[in-house]
Parts: structure tokens; sequence; C-alpha cells
């Protein structure tokens, strides 16, 4: 029934559908070595009574605000606190299954806080600090939270507009000290406690757990998505026991594994990756939450685990490609002759000869705190040039994971041992994943020499849907339980799954061509010049135009080479030559990727302020808001739009 292919961990059942090789014929819930962990309840239990008295959060950020070595609370501790948490929310009148805010970024406190929602069966809902107040003020009215957790900072925030919201009936200040916090009259039913009071509150008042069962509600995890408000995607502790449970087949940690948190704990790769940590009794170091220094926390930490996304690896591998091109010379030369000696030694499966690591990447390795052994990649593409990079330079497995929200975080992921990059994998042991045709944009399971179609997943992973939003549910969700994730995938030589496009944000050209312009992007940012790409087009228009941010040091070393004078880097964004040089670039890169000749952006702005969350244009997920990118540029869009049609209109009177 089942034909096993050449990859390492891909089962095929027929063209269009694949399972794990690890569990064809059964679709995993439970890790298979401990069936009874149902709910993240039962994991936690399983991961206290196991390692009591291993290390398990540590932070380097004391009592009084100062930085220094990381203190560490014990598996057993955290157990403790999450008791007294749980109880103080039950003597508060927290009733059972409501939803608990957490408004706050990583710190151990978070973690103790989602295992006291699993041990008495509240559901906890992140509230991204990015989103900005009127986000916040929609999850938690949209949820009816009754209490939130804060820090002194977002309860400022919190109470400005606490009359707007009036499901919450507590607000709980991590770090916030009794004296200074505000009070309100008994009639508002809003009291506000320091957490070290909820803690002795609740420790002088135990309370027995309430487990919840597999089909609870454990998180109403809100997307921010690009357009419109947030949607809540309702997770079961089942769908997160099964993510898990289905990655514990390629993932292995150990009690002695370290890992950095510093991933939002908002989104669900961080949070899986805690689950799994705590299955396997890993300890977990928080950053101080400043990303600028996370170098440093990672040079007092030295994790073994490293998890991020890949705008992170590109700035580690462009700061060490422009440093090694700098120095020139002998350097540059015994760089390369490292590099290539490694990569070839990889691509065979042998290990390189550690020479190479004492004459060059040892000193990269201890970027990274020098104790790396593992480093995992999602959120969106990985470039295979980054991904051999980092295999290379710092000796470790490096691993591509493809996931989402609704399925609960991870749909497939790489195997440890396989040597090639620029895909994600094979699917997770818990879901089974089909190609579905998109004929409009002409891909299918017929086309050679690989089937090609939008990536649909079905399983225990998948979510119970949006919350108290049914229409949108049915759109993602068809009758017979496939989740439809909306991007285009390939089964690759191996059954390996490549992502290639998205089915999402397409829109046509005035000609009536199909666009996928975060494809295009992605293309684009390979230019040297190129940070971040903002590509547009509408049916009203017969090409593209792009919002080029630009990589400054690139453009100022352009500038000098080209005898440009400038006092800002402005003033070169401004410049025809350096928006002919750029154009020219990304021209070279887009032949190279084999774009269409519809794909080409016509013409370019330069800008040299960032897509952010904060100034709106990015979502916590670093993907671009579109329509608000579009509102943002509308002049310079207008500009560039007028200069394509004089150029259209001069080349017809040369006619």
């Amino acid at each position: 029934m089942f034909t096993v292919s050449d990859c390492f961990d891909c089962c095929v059942l027929d063209v269009d559908l694949a399972r794990s090789a690890a569990s064809p014929l059964k679709l995993v819930s439970r890790f298979p070595n401990h069936p009874d962990i149902a709910t993240l309840h039962d994991n936690f239990v399983h991961a206290s009574e196991t390692f009591r008295d291993y290390k398990y959060l540590g932070t380097r950020i004391r009592e009084d605000g100062t930085i220094g070595e990381y203190k560490w609370t014990t598996y057993g501790e955290a157990a403790t606190a999450r008791s007294a948490i749980g109880s103080g929310l039950v003597a508060h009148g927290i009733t059972k299954g409501s939803c608990i805010g957490l408004y706050f970024i990583n710190r151990p406190e978070w973690i103790i806080v989602d295992h006291a929602c699993s041990a008495y069966s509240y559901i906890s809902v992140p509230l991204y600090d990015t989103l900005g107040p009127d986000a916040v003020k929609y999850i938690v009215n949209h949820s009816s939270a009754e209490a939130i957790f804060c820090v002194p900072q977002t309860m400022h925030i919190l109470l400005s507009f606490l009359s707007e919201m009036p499901s919450v009936r507590l607000i709980v200040v991590v770090g916030g000290l009794d004296e200074l916090l505000p009070s309100f009259p008994l009639a508002t039913g809003v009291k506000v406690v320091s957490f070290s009071k909820l803690i002795a509150q609740g420790s002088n008042d135990r309370h027995p757990f309430r487990p919840p069962k597999p089909d609870d509600v454990a998180t109403i995890c809100y997307t921010s998505g690009t357009t419109g408000t947030p949607k809540g995607a309702v997770l079961s502790h089942g769908n997160l026991i099964a993510n898990v449970a289905g990655g514990s087949f390629e993932i292995m940690f150990y009690p002695s594994d370290v890992y950095i948190s510093y991933l939002p704990l908002a989104h669900i790769y961080e949070r899986c990756n805690q689950i799994l940590l705590a299955y396997y009794g890993g300890s977990v170091g928080f950053y101080q939450g400043d990303n600028l220094k996370l170098l440093d926390d990672m040079a007092e930490l030295k994790p073994t685990i490293f998890c991020s996304v890949p705008r992170l690896y590109n700035r580690v591998y462009d700061g060490v490609m422009n440093a090694v091109k700098s120095s020139g010379g002998l350097k540059e030369r015994l760089f390369n002759a490292a590099f290539n000696a490694k990569r070839q030694a990889l691509l065979k499966g042998k290990n390189a000869s550690p020479m190479w690591d004492r004459l060059v990447f040892n000193k990269i390795k201890n970027k990274l705190g020098g104790r790396v052994r593992f480093m995992v990649s999602g959120a969106s593409p990985l470039s295979p040039d980054v991904m051999d990079f980092l295999k290379v330079c710092f000796g470790c497995s490096v691993m591509e994971g493809y996931g989402m929200t609704e399925s609960s975080c991870v749909i497939t992921c790489m195997n440890e041992h396989d040597v090639l990059s620029g895909h994600v994998g094979a699917p997770n042991a818990a879901c089974e994943v089909k190609l579905v045709d998109v004929p409009e944009m002409n891909y299918t399971s017929d086309d050679e020499p690989y089937p090609r179609g939008e990536i649909c997943v079905r399983g225990p992973i998948v979510f119970q849907g949006y919350y108290k939003d049914e229409v949108q549910t049915r759109e993602v969700v068809d009758e017979e339980g496939w989740l439809h994730t909306g991007d285009i995938g390939l089964w690759a030589p191996g059954g390996r799954l490549k992502i290639i496009d998205r089915k999402k944000n397409i829109f046509k050209l005035a000609q009536g061509e199909y666009i996928a312009p975060e494809k295009i992007e992605n293309v684009y940012v390979k230019s040297k010049f190129v940070a971040q790409c903002f590509v547009y087009g509408d049916s009203f228009n017969s090409s593209l135009v792009a919002i080029v941010c630009v990589d400054p040091d690139m453009l100022k070393a352009f500038a000098a080479k080209d005898g440009i004078k400038f006092e800002s880097l402005e003033q070169v964004c401004n410049d025809p030559r350096a928006r002919t040089a750029v154009l020219a670039d990304m021209d070279a890169i887009g032949k190279e990727a084999q774009l269409r000749g519809f794909e080409f952006a016509r013409s370019i702005t330069l800008i040299t302020e960032p897509f952010t969350m904060e100034n709106g244009l990015l979502t916590p997920t670093f993907k671009v808001k579109r329509p608000q990118a579009k509102a943002y540029f509308a002049k310079a869009i207008e500009n560039m739009y007028e200069e394509v049609s004089a150029s259209e209109s001069s080349s017809r009177k040369l006619l």
C-alpha cells in the first residue's frame, strides 16, 4: 500500500499524499515513550517529577534591574510556583476555562504562568507588546479575558483603556512593587496585585489542580495577519502535544542541553520549543529583552541549542562575509579554502579536517557562545547558501522546518543528517500532507518534473478553528479536515517538500498575469543592495514597481567607488546613478532566478527607513503588511508609475 521513497523520513501514500516514514500507518498524537502525556499539564508533571532538581529557567536580570550571571530556577521550584499562581487565580474567583492574558516579553514568569494555566484549566492568551494598544484591547475583549499578567510598563498601557475592557477582573504585575500599584474602588470590580503577592496568596490558600482534557483549549494565539483585526487560532492541549510528539521523531534534546529564549513567546514557534524542552528536561536561559545584546547573553549562557529566523541568520552571514571580503589578501584566501574544503566534506557526508576549525571557524563559533550543537530555522524560507554557511562555520546540525500557528507549529522538518539544502523536509509524524492543484497559477499534480500545488495538511495538529469566526475557519479548513495553508510547494526528489510560492496576496496585472509578490521579494533581497523590499502592482498597470530599503554599507561603498559626493544616505538614494545601479543588480538577480518578464520591477524607489513593526509595515512574524505599505508609500508608487508611463511614451515616440 505504501511506497517508501529514498528520503530519510518521507513515505508516499500516492502521487499527492505523504506521511512520515517514521509512522506511515498511523498519525502520531502522543509521545511514543510516554503515551500517558495527553496534555500540557501532563507534560510538565512528567518534567517536574523526572527532572525535579535540574536547572530549568534562568535569567541575568537581578531584582534591582542590573545584569549579572545567570541565576536558575529548578523544575521543582517552577512546579511549586505554578501551583501557587493557579491557586491564587482560583482564590480571586477566576472561573475555570477563563482566558488569561500574558502581556510581556520572554521571562521565566511567562512560562510559569502558562504552566499554571494548564494545571488549572485556564486558557492562556499571549498579548503582543508590538501590536499596539488597539489590538491588545481588541484581543482582551474578543477573548473575554478575566485576568492579565503584565509588567509595570504594559500595566500603564492597560490602565489607559481599562474601562473599555469590561471582562477584566484581575491585573497581576510582574516585577511591580505593591506600594506603587494603583487601587480601584470596589465598584469597578478590578483588582491590581503584584506577582509576588499572588504567589503568597496562593501559597497560603492551596487549591487542587483542575487538570484539562486533551480536547480542552490550551491557548488562543492571535495572529496579527496583514489585514483586518487579529484572528484567534484556537489550539487544544491535544493539538500541541501531538505536534511536539511528532517532532520528537526528528529532534532529540537532552537534560544537559541549554536553550536561549529570545523568539517571542507570543508565537507558536517558541511555544512549541518550550514544550519540547520541558519534555526532555533542558534548561532555558532568557535574553535581557534587547536583541542588540543577544550575543552578549549567548556568550554568558553558552547555549547548545539555537532556534531563530532567517532574518537573524542572514545578518550573521552578511556580517561574516563582509568581514572576510574587507580583510582581503591571505585571510580571505584562507577562509575561502577552509569553507570550500569543509563544505565539500559535508556534502559527501564526511567529517572535514579539524584543522579548519582551529584556523578559521572556532572564532565564528564563539560568537554564539561556542557550544551550539543544533540550529533550527523557521518562520520564513532560509536561503540554501546561508544554510550551508551555518553548517560549515558552526560545525553543527542545521535544520529548517515549515509550519504555521493553525497547524500548532511544525508541518514538515528536515532530517538532521540530510546534506541537501533548499527544502523543508518531510511531514511531521503527526500529520499527512498533500498538494492541491492551483490552476490559476499553473500549479498542478501533473507538473513536470515534480508535482506542484497548494500545501494542505490534516491530522491531530490542525487547530480547532478561529475563535468566534466560523466563516474564516471554513475558508481554511475544508469538509474533509484539510487545512489549506496558502503556500505553494513541490515534491522534490526523495519526498522532500520545497516551498516555491504563495497563493495568498496574489494579484493580477492589467494584462491578466497573476503575480505573487512575496516570491519576487524573496528573489530581490538576495541583491547586495537590498535589505528589504516591497513589490507592488495592480490591475490598472501592466508592470511592477518596488520600494527598496537599502543596505547602507553597500550603498555607501557604491557611492564612494562611483565618486558620488553625499552628505546623507538619503541623498544617495535620490541619485539616479544609485537607482540605476541597484535596479541593474536586481535585474541580474531576477534573471538568475528565472523570473518571468512581467515579474521584473520596472521602477524602484530607494529608502533608508527599514520596514518595522513600530512603523506599522511589518507583522510580528516579519511579513510585509501590504495594504499598510501601499498607503505608506502611495506617493512614491504614484511617482514610479508616472515614470514608467513616461518611459513607455518615449519609447513609442522613438518607434
